[in-house]
């Protein structure tokens, strides 16, 4: 069976040629060759000897990934279909913005965690993604981008990864650290730590093994101030609940690239949007230097789910920012590709058998009954949410696309 070289960062790729009776720097060499320049055939590496080209050509092989589908949104963000075989497909996208270029990879086709406002959830988990899978999909975006790293005057296209595609990168941890190396070496990617995310909904002993192994910027889907309610969103939440969640982010940040954790937490309506929830957010945060990332839900049928208001939304992050808390909302990219958070799909056979379990039914919340509505209509709507007023007319669009 052929050698997959995309499976290798450097050590492995350096243990790899040491066995084949090679030197470190031509690991380095062919590295170079197929993350940096992109080659995707072995008589393109010139500078390595005829000899080992046609060893490599022999023993090994580079499967490139095979796009079932190449969407660009209105607003520039393209989304590709990769075939992961058997079936199954993920999602990659990319969100172009005026100084810096943002790929979303995914690390699992289908995800186990089964967020309840996720689409990526609803359709079930059928494997992890090997690293090949993984970093093929910063190779193709690359590729595709058409990015001319011998071009000194051309910018690179992606400035920042943010594992935050299908799956949960954490629970694929031995295929994820490689493929995040990869991202970070100079020899394939050179990514600096802190243009890296990992986003996780919180297992906490991965996050400890992180620190250690390969320390990037680390984002908490974090979505409800309190057990009771995180047990029902975020459901891995009652293996590690949120006591156990905040310490592992305190010990995390002692090896951080940057000096604060990012929480995302989306808004859903009567859910987890309240005055009275903010507040309970602030206290549960207060020792964990952060900033949070407010995302308007992207409403699908299957969720029993709907979008918070704009005025809601500004007023729960009203409440954020007036405790010094750094405080965003994300700009909703790619709806109109099905490319936006928690809009990736994919196609996934489920082996975890969830629909059928489940008997599609949606998910029904009970409203939240401490819902603080005459201060929402009394604070300073000057003193706004970071970004708000840009996204006002989209979070609308939304709402009005959720209640069809």
């Amino acid at each position: 069976m052929s050698i997959n070289l995309l499976n290798f960062d450097a050590d492995g790729m350096t243990e790899l040629f040491s066995q084949m009776g090679e030197k470190p720097f031509r690991a380095r060499q062919v590295m170079r060759w197929i993350h940096h320049f992109g080659a995707q055939r072995f008589d393109q590496m010139t500078d390595l000897a005829k000899s080992l080209r046609i060893r490599l050509e022999a023993e090994a092989e580079l499967p490139l990934p095979s796009i079932l589908h190449d969407h660009t949104s209105n607003d520039g963000t393209r989304k590709w279909l990769v075939d992961v075989g058997q079936g199954n497909a993920i999602e990659a996208v990319y969100i172009p913005e005026t100084n810096r270029g943002t790929l979303c990879v995914s690390s699992q086709a289908g995800c186990a965690v089964n967020c309840r406002f996720c689409s990526t959830g609803h359709q079930g988990f059928n494997r992890n993604l090997t690293t090949a899978e993984i970093i093929s999909q910063l190779w193709w975006a690359n590729h595709a981008l058409g990015y001319d790293p011998r071009d000194t005057t051309s910018p690179r296209k992606i400035t920042n990864v943010v594992m935050m595609g299908m799956g949960e990168p954490l629970l694929n941890y031995n295929q994820l650290v490689p493929a995040l190396k990869l991202m970070l070496d100079d020899n394939a990617y050179g990514l600096s730590r802190r243009r890296v995310t990992v986003s996780t909904s919180g297992v906490v002993p991965m996050m400890d093994r992180l620190k250690d192994d390969c320390p990037v910027a680390l984002a908490v889907s974090l979505h409800a101030p309190n057990d009771a309610l995180r047990d029902e969103l975020v459901p891995l939440n009652k293996k590690y609940p949120l006591r156990e969640l905040m310490a592992a982010c305190q010990r995390y940040l002692t090896r951080a690239p940057r000096d604060f954790i990012t929480f995302e937490y989306v808004m859903l309506k009567d859910v987890n949007d309240s005055i009275a929830q903010a507040h309970e957010l602030v206290a549960l945060v207060q020792d964990v230097p952060c900033k949070f990332n407010l995302i308007p839900f992207n409403p699908f049928p299957e969720s029993g789910l709907t979008v918070s208001t704009p005025a809601q939304v500004r007023a729960f992050g009203e409440v954020l920012l007036e405790a010094g808390i750094v405080t965003t909302i994300r700009k909703t990219r790619g709806e109109d590709i099905d490319a936006a958070c928690g809009q990736l799909a994919g196609q996934v056979l489920d082996r975890t058998r969830r629909n059928e379990r489940m008997g599609e039914q949606p998910l029904v919340f009970t409203p939240y009954t401490k819902s603080a509505k005459a201060d929402n209509e009394n604070l300073n709507t000057e003193h706004a949410v970071i970004s708000f007023e840009q996204m006002q007319s989209q979070i609308e669009q939304q709402k009005q696309g959720g209640a069809k």
